[in-house]
């Protein structure tokens, strides 16, 4: 093996490594504590409002910031 196909491989095996330890299964009896409000990215909606704000104040942007899915597993 070459030197550059060696370097891939150093680079590319820990990457799937790291991919394939993000995989779970989800059982459909588990999918409602998931989905419960203390799960989500933002369980304070009034403390992230004020974040979008001054964020848009000082960024001039806007949006960007929500994930689709509700934990059903429907997506």
């Amino acid at each position: 093996m070459t030197r550059t196909g060696r370097q891939i491989c150093r680079l590319i095996f820990p990457l799937a490594l790291l991919l394939i330890a993000g995989c779970a299964t989800v059982q459909p009896w588990d999918r409602d504590l998931l989905a419960q409000k203390q799960m989500s990215f933002n369980p304070s909606p009034m403390l992230q409002a004020v974040d979008e704000h001054i964020y848009f104040s000082k960024e001039a942007s806007m949006g960007g910031m929500d994930a689709g899915g509700g934990g059903c597993g429907c997506n």
